[in-house]
């Protein structure tokens, strides 16, 4: 879950730092005014944490409040960081949280919910993995035990310890009882049903199999087996079908994570498995999928509780581990590649799309000067710095990363579809990937970010407001020749033109010869906007006439944009501003 941590008070900002650095994940600082900030973050659904008193949250948030199984985990910290409360979705989130974010400052966390309190555990929050089944009446049962009601512990699992450590009164005859079991229970006013996640869901199936006919046929098997779908700790699955959607579909319906083992780990799993097929081996190597995958899954001394099953186009069977399944733990997930703009540089245009995949990453890569941009969002990360000129080695450790199940963020500049890590990374999977299957297994996503032209314009004014394009003067990859054309082309059509690279140490021409076509075909009093460092510290925005654009100043880290025909300058309060209009007409 992401988490807000809202600092009404430039003061706050501080430990607001802290707070983030401690939970190490998914979160926002928001500063500035609760009134807003609050009551929208908790609309979202993401988990808050507000540096301020108690009851000012309280107040703020009485408006929003609807159920506490549905209102997400609200905590407050004070401003001095000696103490966190947890003041709404205790069982939601917010007990644990507070735990963490106390033990991360060395403060108390006012833990004030009954059950965490007087039985030392929340029945209603268990163990990561774990499914409840509670009675109709929950609060009743929860009461009974809170008020010292015995209560009969039946575990057919030998998972319950965490149970047997709390501060439970457990008598064999008493009313209110306790299962632990991975069947199918249905609970009553008296019994409260916990599914460990013991169960490991192996699944084989041709490509493209319908997601439907997967789903039925498991949802069939464990109901004919008088199991429980919320006992399930993982789909399984071989490798080669970690791209299949129809597993992730199973996956994400069942709400646990899709793992994958290479078939020499499968193969392992011969001597017990109970149906080898010759169709699979002679198609893949190994004579079982589904069995063979589940009784990985779940361990050495688990047992196959549902042998394979055939379905449309698949096959299922079911092991039962002697313990909860970690499903981290078990083989290894689909890897993610995430190309991802960072903007020009400042954290605040840095978007929350780029941020998230950021967080997600276990792995980024990229170029040094890139990762040290992002190095506020890199704590607990693994890096792969590499130098300027080797783009395909930065795209080729980035897929191996993620063949191997990683969560990998390949980190650029900008965009990463313009002039930057997008291109390259197609490219070379356009030429290589027929003899990498790992790398055509990995899910990709390109995850935009603001570019030096968006940037360049917006500190100027709107001087993109009408059609425009972009050309890069670097002609290590494309000929001068090509390049003057274009601009040539784009000159006489009259776009807006933002230059990249327009210079750099040994190439300083190219932008006269740029500046010189297309005063043939606009005005020299075109105004010029130029950025340099734009978004990071030095950063320079100047507006010059088309007639005063040299190369003197400018290097790789400025960004041209040459206005239209009809672009103008206007100066407010001192301050120059460029604009392309757009044709309205205004009185």
């Amino acid at each position: 879950m992401r988490i807000a941590i809202l600092a009404p008070r430039p003061r706050d900002l501080g430990l607001a730092g802290r707070i983030r650095a401690i939970l190490d994940g998914d979160t926002d600082i928001v500063a500035g005014s609760l009134r807003q900030s609050l009551p929208s973050a908790f609309r979202s659904g993401t988990g808050v944490v507000v540096i301020g008193a108690a009851g000012m949250v309280v107040r703020l948030l009485g408006p929003e409040l609807s159920h506490k199984d549905r209102d997400p985990p609200v905590v407050a910290v004070a401003p001095d960081g000696s103490c966190a409360v947890p003041l709404v979705g205790g069982h939601r989130g917010a007990n644990r949280l507070a735990r963490r974010i106390a033990a991360g400052l060395g403060a108390f966390a006012a833990i004030t919910t009954a059950s965490d309190t007087l039985l030392g555990l929340a029945l209603d929050e268990p163990p990561p993995g774990w499914r409840l089944r509670p009675p109709p009446d929950f609060a009743a049962f929860a009461g009974a035990l809170l008020d010292g009601a015995p209560v009969r512990l039946v575990d057919e699992t030998g998972a319950g310890d965490w149970l047997r450590a709390a501060g439970l009164r457990f008598a064999d005859d008493a009313r209110h009882e306790i299962l632990v079991t991975v069947r199918d229970r249905a609970p009553t006013p008296e019994c409260l049903v916990c599914h460990p996640p013991q169960l490991a869901l192996g699944v084989g199936c041709s490509r493209g199999a319908d997601p439907e006919a997967l789903s039925v046929l498991a949802r069939s098997v464990l109901a004919e087996a008088g199991l429980a779908p919320e006992a399930v700790a993982c789909v399984v699955s071989v490798d080669l079908k970690a791209d299949e959607p129809a597993i992730h579909a199973l996956a994400e319906e069942l709400g646990v994570p899709a793992r994958f083992f290479p078939r020499e780990r499968l193969a392992e799993e011969r001597s017990r498995i109970a149906h080898a097929s010759e169709a699979v081996e002679r198609a893949i190597g190994i004579p079982s999928v589904a069995e063979a995958a589940a009784l990985a899954a779940a361990g050495g001394d688990a047992r196959l509780v549902v042998a394979k099953r055939k379905g449309r186009g698949a096959t299922v069977a079911v092991a039962e581990a002697t313990r909860p399944i970690d499903p981290a733990a078990v083989g290894r997930p689909r890897g993610r590649l995430a190309i991802v703009g960072l903007g020009p540089g400042d954290p605040a245009f840095l978007t929350r799309a780029a941020e998230a995949a950021l967080a997600r990453a276990t792995d980024l890569v990229g170029y040094r000067l890139y990762l040290e941009l992002a190095k506020p969002l890199a704590r607990g990360k693994r890096l792969h710095p590499f130098a300027l000129g080797e783009e395909e080695e930065r795209c080729r450790r980035a897929l191996e990363l993620a063949a191997e199940g990683r969560e990998v963020a390949l980190v650029c500049s900008g965009d990463p579809g313009i002039y930057a890590m997008a291109s390259p990374l197609f490219e070379l999977l356009a030429s290589q990937a027929e003899h990498q299957p790992a790398w055509q297994r990995i899910a990709l996503e390109v995850v935009p970010g603001i570019s030096a032209m968006q940037l360049a314009a917006a500190r100027s004014g709107a001087i993109l407001g009408h059609d425009f394009c972009a050309i890069s003067l670097s002609d290590l990859l494309t000929p001068a020749a090509t390049i003057e054309r274009r601009i040539e082309a784009a000159a006489e059509a009259g776009f807006v033109i933002a230059l990249y690279n327009p210079v750099s140490a040994r190439r300083r021409n190219l932008l006269l010869r740029a500046r010189d076509i297309l005063l043939r075909h606009r005005p020299a009093s075109t105004p010029v906007v130029v950025g340099r460092a734009l978004g990071r510290v030095g950063e320079e925005v100047r507006i010059i006439t088309l007639a005063d654009l040299t190369p003197s100043g400018l290097d790789m880290l400025t960004t041209v944009v040459v206005g239209a025909p009809s672009s103008r300058t206007l100066t407010l309060a001192g301050k120059p501003w460029a604009f392309t209009p757009r044709g309205y007409r205004l009185p």
